[in-house]
């Protein structure tokens, strides 16, 4: 039993040199342009997924987020806060660069189906690696915060032109 766990823990030892010469020794390419290997394709969301998930429990808004007052202020934030240039918004195409991302900024078409506290979560912290700002850290309120994810969950609902006219200039 002695020899087994001698060996076991001597392949564990090599398998974290070889990991380690492999990342620190430049052997992964970092670059944007290059596809990721299949195992970083197929973890990453998941370990993404799964810290947001258990990060943000326990977290509810503190306004309704079908009022549409709210929406309102929150496609105005969302316009504010630059959002649309990766994530482009009703009638706004996003920014050409964003396409050359990696990851892409999601379609909020796609993510308005999450819960809330998924999409605040995101909003206020950031993701790490995507360009995903934390507008937490640069100190926007909760409430703000709110009110953008009110607007994105009605996101794929919102015509051009009431994006448009909710969010001209006074």
């Amino acid at each position: 039993m002695r020899l087994l766990l001698a060996f076991i823990g001597f392949i564990a030892i090599v398998a974290a040199i070889v990991a380690a010469a492999f990342f620190f020794g430049g052997f992964y390419n970092v670059a944007a342009s290059e596809d990721d290997p299949a195992v970083v394709t197929w973890a990453l969301p998941r370990v993404r997924d799964a810290s947001i998930d258990r990060n943000s429990a326990g977290l509810s808004p503190p306004m309704s987020l079908d009022d549409q007052a709210v929406i309102q202020a929150g496609a105005r934030a969302f316009r504010d806060r630059g959002c649309p240039t990766c994530h482009g918004a009703p009638g706004v195409d996003w920014a050409k660069f964003s396409e050359g991302m990696h990851p892409d900024p999601p379609d909020l078409k796609d993510v308005s189906g999450d819960e809330p506290r998924i999409i605040f979560w995101a909003v206020k912290n950031g993701i790490n690696m995507t360009g995903m700002p934390s507008f937490g850290k640069i100190g926007v309120d909760d409430k703000e915060l709110w009110s953008i994810v009110a607007f994105v969950k009605k996101f794929g609902q919102v015509k051009p032109e009431e994006f448009k006219a909710w969010t001209e200039q006074p």
